[in-house]
């Protein structure tokens, strides 16, 4: 399985970025911006040819394009016009290898924000760190969250510690809506939402807990469309599992090679409708 937040060839420019969380998430929207937000940066509308950088999976593909258009070291920001494209998913992949380049744990966390949209649960992707080799409990950090963006949606809490009232991992909106306490149809993106939504980033989450940090929409094994075909016992025992990944069990990673969750050598890629390799080469 590949782990697309492996920067590989550039561990060390992220190494010689500033040695904590605010500064390596600060670097990181300096090299990104989010594909639907270049204009409230003041950026021109994306070209076709930018947009297909939200579709590159690993990091390390996506540093070569970045600083094969301008080759100054990470730490130094880029116009809104030479940044990467990417979305949260790219946001989070790239303060993940940061974070573990200078010593932390962090790993990727796939769930759903509060805070985009009022009265909906909006898909998103968020960090999850800690000192490594401690106890102390993990917080969440959400790496596109820079002071332009959180004026534009009125975020007033501490990006480096998003509050877990405010982002479900996909797991905890699972077991909400089997309870009762949520309505699934408030769970998703655009006209896409329902249990069946938040079942396909609970396979995702587990990916990405396994390593595998796919994009936001992949498609693949126990990912269905109508919420009648859902194994609803299996789904439930996997959103249980993804609540407390650090467990001393093997019962999640054993899982995540299960068919229905292993991440195949090709994915069917939902925005462009077809099939694609899962290519370390992106």
């Amino acid at each position: 399985m590949i782990r697309m937040s492996d920067p590989g060839r550039h561990a060390a420019a992220f190494a010689a970025l500033p040695r904590d969380p605010a500064a390596v998430a600060s670097a990181v929207q300096g090299l990104l911006v989010h594909e639907r937000l270049t204009g409230l940066f003041g950026g021109r509308p994306p070209t076709p040819e930018r947009l297909a950088e939200s579709h590159i999976r690993p990091l390390a593909t996506q540093l070569d394009r970045l600083l094969a258009r301008d080759a100054r070291p990470l730490a130094q920001a880029r116009t809104v016009d030479e940044k990467l494209l990417g979305t949260c998913r790219d946001f989070s992949l790239a303060t993940v290898a940061g974070l573990r380049v200078q010593g932390w744990e962090a790993r990727c966390r796939v769930g759903f924000a509060t805070y985009f949209e009022e009265g909906h649960f909006v898909d998103h992707w968020v960090v999850e760190y800690r000192p490594a080799a401690s106890a102390t409990p993990w917080r969440l950090l959400d790496a596109e969250l820079c002071p332009t963006s959180r004026r534009h949606f009125g975020i007033a809490f501490d990006p480096l510690d998003v509050p877990r009232t405010e982002f479900l991992v996909a797991g905890d909106a699972w077991q909400r809506c089997r309870r009762g306490e949520a309505d699934p149809t408030r769970f998703g993106i655009l006209d896409m939402n329902g249990l069946w939504f938040i079942a396909s980033n609970i396979v995702r989450d587990v990916a990405a807990l396994a390593g595998c940090e796919m994009l936001p929409w992949d498609v693949w094994g126990a990912m269905s469309g109508p919420d009648s075909d859902l194994d609803l016992p299996f789904l439930d025992r996997l959103a249980a599992l993804t609540l407390e990944p650090d467990a001393p069990t093997t019962e999640l990673l054993s899982l995540a090679r299960d068919p229905r969750l292993a991440v195949p050598s090709h994915v069917f890629n939902a925005v462009r409708e077809r099939v694609e390799a899962v290519d370390p080469a992106g």
